[in-house]
């Protein structure tokens, strides 16, 4: 079933580059209503210049995903324009630059330990609760994760954990939403350069082990991210949810 005139949310688009970017593009040409998030005003000349490329009328709003209060309104302003949602894409992440190489000890801090679970797990939930009452039956959500949440990844570090803490969510978050037909699920997917990955001491590296250890030997797109993520959201997958599917062209199966 195609996702036509269904109004999903998307967040944490910051560039054409973007994981995020390219799930809003497959859910335009599909002809869903899109319904873009951003962080913050520095952000906002760079999404709305988006809107020719995505070919959509693009509606965004400001919303930063640390803030219930600004949950809240952009709640409020899309349920009044657009009615409930049908789906919602949880694309944030993050870290403090300096907590994201070297060893996991020598660099995690007290603040960047919460700041990082906060903004990449808990405002999940936060979306989830918020919108909770203004979603429809059989509604989907789908939140992007990485093997660090389940594997050591050199210099991935206090991410890792956050990444693992937003996998067990989505459990919780399927058993608490499931009453109501909805579903919630996470795509792990494997390194694609972006403007986030770019934070990440030795990624280029990361990207060379992918292509040269995954069975198929090559690595990710968005695009690929964002057929996977069409999937979960449409109801081809109305029986899956509280899963964590990886789209990384079989890296995780490899043992070294």
């Amino acid at each position: 079933m195609n996702l036509n005139e269904k109004n999903v949310l998307v967040t944490g688009i910051a560039s054409n580059r973007s994981i995020s970017y390219a799930i809003a593009k497959k859910l335009s040409e599909s002809n869903a209503n899109v319904i873009i998030a951003y962080q913050n005003e520095r952000l906002k000349d760079r999404v709305l210049k988006l809107k020719d490329d995505l070919k959509i009328d693009l509606d965004a709003y400001q919303c930063d995903l640390s803030e219930d209060s600004e949950i809240l309104s952009m709640k409020e302003k899309v349920v009044s324009k657009y009615g409930n949602l049908d789906g919602i894409v949880h694309s944030a992440a993050f870290a403090p630059r300096e907590e994201l190489s070297g060893k996991y000890l020598d660099n995690v801090t007290r603040n960047g330990f919460s700041l990082a679970h906060d903004i990449s797990s808990y405002s999940l939930t936060a979306l989830c609760k918020i919108f909770r009452d203004s979603l429809n039956e059989s509604s989907s959500i789908v939140t992007l994760s990485y093997i660090g949440a389940q594997r050591v990844v050199q210099n991935y570090n206090v991410m890792g954990i956050a990444k693992a803490s937003l996998e067990t969510s989505v459990k919780y978050l399927a058993d608490s939403l499931g009453g109501q037909k909805i579903r919630v699920n996470a795509i792990s997917a494997g390194p694609i350069k972006t403007l986030a990955a770019a934070g990440i001491s030795g990624f280029n590296q990361i990207l060379d082990i992918y292509e040269k250890k995954s069975p198929i030997k090559e690595n990710i797109t968005t695009s690929d991210v964002a057929n996977v993520t069409y999937f979960l959201l449409s109801d081809l997958s109305s029986s899956v949810t509280g899963q964590t599917l990886y789209v990384d062209n079989g890296f995780n199966i490899v043992g070294y």
